[in-house]
């Protein structure tokens, strides 16, 4: 993995911003510009084909609050590297890597839903566990952990069901 390190920085300089090893897994932190080179170098020079997951990460920070996480695997050679970009909290937008590997739009709106961490170039950057008007992001640290009184209708309660009115009293806005 060092000699894959040190190729991406020769060839990115300067945009392999922090290197971190633990537990045997390597951590780039990389200028979120770069992203998509970063990732399409190691696709196609190194044989990192499967992209298995990008999430976010809310690090509830003055600056750079968002973090997107890409966890990429060679699944010739089980290598794993992890990259992270960071985004500030007024325009958080990070380059799509969906032209790199086409699995990575599920990911890409999933955490766009849950963090509201845009991915410019996307093909279909939408909703996908919300409805497109809520606009809130449930996985924000600032995110009522009982959520937004009034701001999703719940589903109707079986009439046996013993908080009926609390339910009711939430569908109306109030705080339970």
């Amino acid at each position: 993995m060092k000699e894959i390190v040190q190729a991406l920085q020769a060839k990115f300089n300067g945009a392999i911003k922090e290197v971190t090893e633990f537990r045997g897994e390597t951590t780039l932190l990389v200028e979120t510009k770069s992203i998509v080179e970063i990732c399409r170098t190691l696709k196609d020079d190194h044989g990192f084909n499967y992209c298995v997951e990008i999430c976010g990460a809310d690090r509830f920070t003055e600056e750079e609050r968002f973090e997107v996480i890409y966890n990429l695997t060679n699944l010739d050679k089980h290598w794993r590297i992890r990259l992270k970009v960071r985004v500030e909290e007024d325009n958080p937008v990070v380059p799509s890597v969906t032209s790199v590997w086409r699995g990575a739009n599920w990911h890409e709106r999933e955490t766009y839903d849950m963090y509201g961490v845009r991915f410019e170039g996307h093909p279909d950057l939408r909703r996908m566990y919300m409805p497109e008007d809520f606009e809130y992001y449930p996985l924000r640290k600032d995110f009522p952990l009982i959520g937004v009184p009034g701001s999703i209708p719940l589903p109707e309660f079986d009439k046996r069901a013993p908080n009926k009115a609390q339910g009711e009293r939430y569908n109306r806005g109030e705080q339970i």
